[in-house]
């Protein structure tokens, strides 16, 4: 394990210190909110801490199948724990569901201290193209988010199991599931903002 986790430091040496080469203080970021270089060597960090201690990737995408447990639980018990997911993955608060939580106060915490709070239900962007309608917003969330926890559980990880947990230990799948991540919200970006 320590011998993997030096390999990975080595090949990530470069990455980190690229941001001196384009003129940039990482330590000095001059925009509103942390410098997206100190937070992205912070993860990386986090990553080869999480694997050196726990030996367990980074990841969240099972945090919406325990949730899923625990409400069905609570309307239908029998029929949840009939299911053989459940029957061998019982819903717990476990390490993954807190980490999903604490992603969330992390995510808080960050705009917090770096002024990005916004007092706004709707991004001025969605308003120019769609409108002023929260509840049509509700509606595309709710569906984008039934078809990313779709996706992350067929692809066997989310963005940061793969995108960060998978391609930090050389995954060549969760290579190619980062690569489709990007295609795919590109031409979503391009087909919600410039098609129509």
């Amino acid at each position: 394990m320590k011998r993997r986790l030096s390999v990975m430091v080595l090949l990530l040496l470069p990455s980190l210190t690229s941001a001196a080469d384009f003129g940039v203080d990482a330590t000095h970021y001059d925009g509103p909110a942390w410098s997206p270089y100190i937070v992205g060597a912070g993860i990386g960090v986090l990553s080869w801490l999480t694997f050196y201690f726990s030996d367990k990737p980074i990841g969240a995408s099972s945090f919406y199948a325990t949730v899923a447990g625990f409400i069905g639980r609570l309307v239908a018990r029998r029929h949840t724990e009939s299911l053989s997911y459940f029957q061998s993955n019982p819903p717990s608060v476990n390490w993954g569901f807190v980490f999903v939580i604490c992603t969330i106060l992390g995510g808080f915490i960050a705009a917090w201290t770096g002024d990005e709070i916004r007092n706004e239900w709707l991004h001025p962007m969605w308003v120019d193209r769609f409108g002023d309608s929260i509840a049509l917003r509700g509606i595309v969330g709710f569906i984008g988010g039934v078809l990313m926890a779709f996706g992350s559980r067929l692809a066997g990880g989310c963005t940061s199991g793969h995108g960060i947990s998978g391609t930090l230990q050389l995954n060549s799948g969760s290579w190619l599931t980062v690569i489709f991540m990007f295609i795919g919200g590109i031409a979503t970006a391009m087909l919600l903002y410039t098609a129509l």
